[in-house]
C-alpha cells in the first residue's frame, strides 16, 4: 500500500489546532451632525434632519457597521471643537463605545482645517478610529495615504479656497473695469452694439437705434407703454430678445418668437444708457461669498457718465421720467381708495387658464357704479401683451364661480347618493351573504392549494426512495399537481382581489372621500376648489372647460355600484 504524503502547515506548529478564519470587523459607528447659526434658515442650506437622514441611511446600508449613537451640535461654529455634541462623541470614543465616525462632509466635522487634519492624521489613527465623510467620498479605511498623510481631503480644501480666491480676484477686476466705464456684458443694450475694435466700448446700432428713438418719441407724446408695444409688433419690428436670436448672438430657441410687451418698453424708457452713461452692476452674485444672483438697489449701481454716444437728449429723457413718476404717484394715490368696499380673496389661484395659449389667466379688479361696487374678472395676459397673439378673453369672476359651483355641487350631491348606496349594500343581508361566500371560496381555494402542494412535495420521495412510482407515473403526477397548484393560486388571488376591490370602493375611494368632505356647503370655497378642480380653461366665446380631480376613482365606483345592482337582479 502506497504511503500518502502528510500535509503540514508550516506556519503553525505541529499539534496546535487549526485556526478559524478571522471574522470581518463590525464597527461601532457614531453619526456626527452639526449646523452653525449662520447656516440655519438659509435657502438650500443643510438641516439637522437632512444630515441625520443621510448618515443614518449610510450606516444602515453597511454590513460592517452598527449604529451606536447620534451626536448633534445645533448652532455651533465649526471653527473650533469646543462643542457639547463633539465632546460627548469623543468621550464615547475614549471609552471604546465608538470606533467609527460618520459625517455628511468634512465641513460638518470642522472648518478649522489645521485641527481637522490633526484629528484625521494623528488622533484617529492612534485611537484606531475609522472616519467617513460621505459627500467627500472619503473613508480612512480605503483612502490612499502618502508618507505625509491623507492627500485627497486636503486637496479638496485647498481647491475650494483657491476657487474662492480666484472668484474674489476676478470679481474685483471686473468691478475695476465697471468703474472705468468699460462694458463687460455679453450683449450691449438694445440700440447699441459692441465696437468692432474694442469689445469694452459700445456704439449705436444702425438697425435698432432708430427704434429706441421712436419709443422715446411716442412716449413723450403721451402714448402708453401698451400701445407702443402694440405699434412695434404691428410694424413687425423684432423685440430685443428675438433680434439677438436672429443675429445669432443668442441661440436659445425660446427667444425665437418673443414679441414686444409693455415691461420691455418700460425698461428701455428708464435706462440711463441712452443718455450716453454706462450703467452696470444691476445684479450681483459672488461665489467666494456664497451669494446667489440678486437684483441690487439703484443706489448700488455703477454709473459712469459720458462713455458713449447718447441716443436721446436729456430733455426728452427727463420728460419721460417725469411722466413715469406722475403715473406712479397716481397709482399710489388710488391705493386704498376703495378699501371701504372690502376685498374678496381670489380662491382660484393657479386653476384658471386660457384655452388658446395655455397661460394662467390674471385676476383683475374693477370699481363700477360710480365707485360703489367692486368686481373682479379674469383676462388672458398674452392678449394684454400682444393682442394679435391670442384672442381676447374676459370672464367675470362672479359668473365663473356660479358655473364652477353648479358642477361641484352636482359632484358633492352625487357622492352623497353613492355613499347612501354603499351603506345600504354594507348593511344588507345580501352583502353579508356575499362576504361569507367569498370567505368560503377563499378558504376552499387555500385548502386546495395546501393539499396539492402536500401531494406535490411527497412525489419525489415516493419515486426516488420508496420506489412506489415509475418514472412515467412520477412525471405525469408531478405535472398534474403542479397544474392544480397553479389553478388554486390563481383562484385564491382572484378571490382576494375581489375582496380588496370591494374594500377599496366601499371604504377607500378617493373621489368619494374628497367630495364627502364638503357636504353641507352652500357655495364654492378655496379648499373645495383646490381639492376637486384640476384645471379650468376659458375659451374665446366665454366657454368654460372644467377638468375635475379623481375622475378615474369616480368611474371605478360607478362601475362597482352598477355591477352590484346587476348582481342583485
Amino acid at each position: 500500500m502506497a504511503r500518502t504524503k502528510r500535509k503540514v502547515n508550516h506556519l503553525q506548529p505541529p499539534g496546535m489546532p487549526e485556526t478559524e478564519p478571522e471574522k470581518p470587523r463590525i464597527y461601532h459607528a457614531g453619526g456626527y451632525i452639526r449646523l452653525s447659526v449662520e447656516d440655519s434658515g438659509k435657502p438650500g442650506a443643510d438641516t439637522m434632519e437632512s444630515q441625520e437622514c443621510m448618515v443614518w441611511d449610510y450606516i444602515d446600508s453597511r454590513e460592517d457597521m452598527e449604529l451606536c449613537g447620534m451626536y448633534r451640535d445645533n448652532g455651533q461654529t465649526g471653527v473650533n471643537f469646543d462643542r457639547p455634541g463633539f465632546e460627548a462623541l469623543m468621550r464615547d470614543v475614549r471609552a471604546g463605545k465608538i470606533d467609527c465616525i460618520v459625517v455628511k462632509d468634512l465641513s460638518r466635522f470642522g472648518r478649522n482645517y489645521r485641527e481637522t487634519g490633526n484629528y484625521l492624521e494623528r488622533i484617529f489613527p492612534f485611537m484606531d478610529v475609522r472616519f467617513v465623510a460621505l459627500s467627500d467620498n472619503f473613508d480612512t479605511l480605503t483612502a490612499d495615504r502618502a508618507s505625509d498623510g491623507y492627500i485627497i481631503p486636503l486637496k479638496n480644501i485647498i481647491n475650494e479656497v483657491y476657487s474662492k480666491d480666484i472668484s474674489k480676484k476676478a470679481g474685483s477686476a471686473l468691478a475695476v473695469r465697471q468703474r472705468r466705464g468699460e462694458f463687460i456684458g455679453s450683449w450691449a443694450a438694445y440700440g447699441y452694439k459692441k465696437c468692432a475694435d474694442d469689445p469694452h466700448r459700445i456704439e449705436p446700432d444702425a438697425e435698432t437705434a432708430p427704434v429706441v428713438r421712436e419709443i422715446f418719441r411716442l412716449r413723450s407724446l403721451g402714448t402708453s407703454y401698451k400701445k407702443i408695444a402694440g405699434e412695434l409688433n404691428a410694424r413687425g419690428i423684432p423685440a430685443p430678445s428675438r433680434y439677438h436670436y436672429l443675429k445669432g448672438d443668442a441661440r436659445c430657441s425660446r427667444y425665437a418668437d418673443v414679441v414686444w410687451h409693455l415691461n420691455v418698453v418700460r425698461q428701455i424708457l428708464s435706462n440711463q444708457v441712452y443718455l450716453g452713461h454706462m450703467v452696470q452692476g444691476r445684479k450681483y452674485e459672488s461665489f467666494y461669498e456664497g451669494k446667489k444672483q440678486h437684483v441690487r438697489p439703484e443706489k448700488e449701481w455703477i454709473i459712469v457718465h459720458n462713455t458713449h454716444e447718447p441716443l436721446v437728449d436729456e430733455s426728452v429723457f427727463h420728460t419721460v421720467q417725469e411722466m413715469a413718476e406722475k403715473q406712479k404717484a397716481a397709482y399710489q394715490g388710488r391705493l386704498g381708495k376703495y378699501d371701504a368696499l372690502g376685498n374678496t380673496p381670489g380662491i382660484l389661484k393657479k386653476l384658471v387658464y386660457c384655452a388658446d395659449c395655455g397661460r394662467a389667466m390674471v385676476r383683475y379688479k374693477s370699481v363700477t357704479c360710480r365707485g360703489t361696487k367692486k368686481t373682479y374678472f379674469y383676462k388672458c395676459p398674452k392678449h394684454e401683451e400682444n393682442p394679435g397673439a391670442c384672442p381676447i378673453k374676459y370672464m367675470p369672476e362672479e359668473k365663473l364661480l356660479e358655473i364652477l359651483w353648479d358642477t361641484l355641487e352636482s359632484q358633492i350631491r352625487q357622492a352623497a347618493e353613492m355613499s347612501g348606496e354603499i351603506e345600504g349594500i354594507r348593511s344588507s343581508k345580501k352583502q353579508a351573504d356575499a362576504d361569507a361566500a367569498l370567505k368560503r371560496e377563499a378558504s376552499t381555494a387555500a385548502q386546495e392549494l395546501k393539499r396539492a402542494r402536500t401531494f406535490y412535495d411527497g412525489l419525489y420521495p415516493m419515486y426516488a426512495v420508496d420506489r412506489a412510482l415509475t418514472e412515467l407515473e412520477y412525471t405525469r403526477m408531478r405535472q398534474e399537481y403542479r397544474t392544480r397548484m397553479e389553478q388554486a393560486e390563481k383562484e385564491l388571488e382572484s378571490i382576494n382581489e375581489k375582496i380588496k376591490e370591494r374594500t377599496r370602493q366601499m371604504e377607500e375611494n378617493q373621489w368619494l372621500k374628497a367630495c364627502s368632505g364638503f357636504n353641507g356647503e352652500t357655495g364654492i370655497t378655496e379648499e373645495m376648489a383646490h381639492t376637486l378642480l384640476l384645471r379650468v380653461e376659458i375659451g374665446t366665446d366665454d366657454s368654460v372647460s372644467i377638468s375635475l380631480r379623481w375622475q378615474d376613482e369616480y368611474r371605478k365606483l360607478a362601475e362597482f355600484l352598477e355591477s352590484e345592482k346587476g348582481a342583485g337582479q
